[in-house]
């Protein structure tokens, strides 16, 4: 059984042709291959109709729930997903779509002994549609984050990832960071426990209604720095920023 995960914040525009397109890709694999699926959709402070259009999909898809949260941060919600998920193989991806039902299922088919395979849209064979702003922005974080943790990866960022359940399992309570240096917090600590890690070139569109900022780029480099300090023995640093008055902090 693979279980794939959504978080979602205020995706009433985008959530439904995705879980529809998802439910319906995924029943066909169930029939076919007898592949048992469940989407959990993670609905993290949504101020809009993210999770009335979720119930209305539920109608059509019986393998279809959803956790609801007044906490935000995508990565709480993929680890609140992640922990009542029940497949064999765990995975995430965005409500956008940006990564296609084909295109994860091309994760799922291709992690072979592996303990987690992630997207890539930098590897050779690799199809992504992105601004040259964007690639830009991605190469240099990439950059930063193999100076910083000696991670191989060309692409850490990518919003498709799926593990096996013991693996992902046995790090989910040991993540520091919930918001932008998340997914590297998650291949860190895999690295450092051993798992291997495969990474996987996959196709990407990226989608319009995006909510990211110019503020973002600051964000994600202040963010895997502090990780950085939080695994390492400059930690204190990290404990003493903490307890500064919020209004001076860059949030991580």
């Amino acid at each position: 059984m693979i279980s794939i995960v959504i978080p979602a914040h205020n995706e009433e525009d985008r959530i439904g042709p995705t879980l529809e397109a998802y439910g319906l890709y995924f029943k066909e694999k169930k029939k076919v291959e007898k592949l048992d699926f469940e989407i959990i959709v993670v609905n993290n402070a949504s101020k809009d109709n993210t999770l009335e259009v979720v119930k209305k999909e539920m109608k059509g898809c019986k393998e279809i729930r959803y956790l609801d949260f007044k906490q935000g941060g995508k990565g709480f919600a993929i680890i609140q997903g992640i922990k009542s998920s029940k497949g064999d193989f765990v995975g995430f991806v965005d409500a956008d779509m940006s990564t296609s039902p084909e295109a994860f299922y091309d994760l799922y088919k291709n992690i072979g002994k592996y303990d987690c395979i992630i997207g890539s849209r930098w590897m050779k064979d690799s199809k992504a549609n992105r601004s040259i702003g964007k690639y830009v922005r991605s190469k240099g974080f990439n950059y930063l984050v193999r100076v910083l943790f000696m991670i191989p990866y060309k692409d850490t960022q990518c919003g498709a990832k799926i593990f096996r359940r013991e693996a992902i399992l046995s790090i989910i309570n040991e993540i520091k960071s919930i918001k932008w240096a998340f997914d590297v917090n998650l291949l860190y600590l895999l690295r450092k426990k051993g798992f291997k890690i495969k990474e996987h070139p996959t196709e990407w569109v990226d989608k319009e209604g995006s909510k990211i900022s110019y503020k973002v780029p600051l964000q994600m480099a202040a963010g895997v720095i502090r990780l950085r300090l939080v695994y390492s023995p400059f930690n204190f640093i990290v404990k003493t920023y903490d307890k500064f008055p919020e209004w001076i902090k860059i949030h991580h």
